[in-house]
């Protein structure tokens, strides 16, 4: 078995994981991510009890118990690169023993969840409603640097996505696609959230086409365009900055995923939350009860 070098697994003396700042006993098989480290409270405070308080960075993780069912809440920051880290060194603290430096023999699967704040880009989605992400495309270009071999559901939406832009408009990055795990997204969509498809940008302006003083480089209407993509009746619902990044390393690495965004703002309708907080809370309230 390969043995991780020093300059590529970074233990600290206390043997804590490196930007996480964590011990492989400090991760619970459910973990939640969520961007902002303020709503790590807003979640473990739902917890029967808290046995682990981390901060590093922008790395803050609460782990605790709802009952009988151990949870993790960690930070991630925003974007695809903080998802680089997260996954990787979330998945060294229970993939990796930190004494032999090797991959363990019996290998874990991590239940991740992402909890986030997104734009819906559906008219008929009302901002204040939740979307589960059955797929997500990537428009950064984090998991070009993986070799990940696409599921066929994966392949068929890529396919379908490329041939829509080669008459609807090219991207300026070359996109991917990734499935989130079929069995979690059943667990917590059930009938009364939306599904569909998450567009992940590397940028919250110009990639999510918002034009201040800088502008934008893609054509005026081309998030209008994506807004009408179809692939076997999913739309593209929403826009955010992590989901497809997590679904990718987390297939890779041998976990499940699936991400679940409040829609705070409608892009198609020009409208935004009145209590966006509010929002947030009811989904966190929602998640936790269907995966305790």
């Amino acid at each position: 078995m390969p043995v991780f070098p020093e300059s590529e697994l970074i233990i600290s003396e206390a043997g804590r994981i490196y930007h996480l700042d964590l011990h492989p006993s400090e991760i619970a098989p459910i973990v939640i991510t969520v961007g902002d480290p303020g709503r790590v409270p807003r979640v473990s405070r739902h917890f029967d009890r808290i046995d682990v308080q981390v901060q590093k960075r922008e790395f803050v993780t609460h782990t605790g118990w709802i009952g009988n069912q151990r949870l993790t809440v960690i930070s991630s920051g925003i974007g695809p690169d903080n998802i680089d880290i997260v996954l990787n060194e979330l998945d060294a603290l229970v993939n990796i023993d930190f004494t032999t430096r090797q991959p363990r023999e019996q290998l874990r699967s991590l239940d991740i969840i992402r909890i986030g704040t997104t734009g819906g880009l559906q008219s008929d989605i009302p901002v204040d409603s939740f979307v589960v992400s059955r797929f997500a495309i990537g428009l950064d270009n984090m998991m070009h640097f993986y070799q990940r071999p696409p599921t066929l559901p994966e392949a068929e939406l890529y396919d379908d996505l490329r041939d829509y832009l080669q008459h609807a408009g090219q991207l300026p990055t070359e996109p991917y696609a990734c499935e989130a795990h079929r069995d979690l997204v059943s667990a917590v969509a059930k009938k009364d959230l939306y599904t569909g498809i998450t567009l992940t940008c590397p940028g919250f302006y110009g990639p999510q086409g918002r034009r201040l003083r800088a502008g934008s480089a893609l054509h005026p209407d081309w998030l209008y365009r994506l807004s009408q993509f179809r692939h076997k009746k999913l739309a593209i619902t929403n826009l955010e900055m992590e989901s497809a990044a997590i679904f990718g390393l987390a297939r890779l690495l041998g976990h499940r995923a699936t991400s679940c965004n409040a829609i705070i703002a409608n892009r198609a309708n020009q409208t935004f939350s009145t209590n966006p907080k509010q929002t947030v809370d009811r989904l966190i309230e929602t998640l936790l009860e269907r995966i305790t």
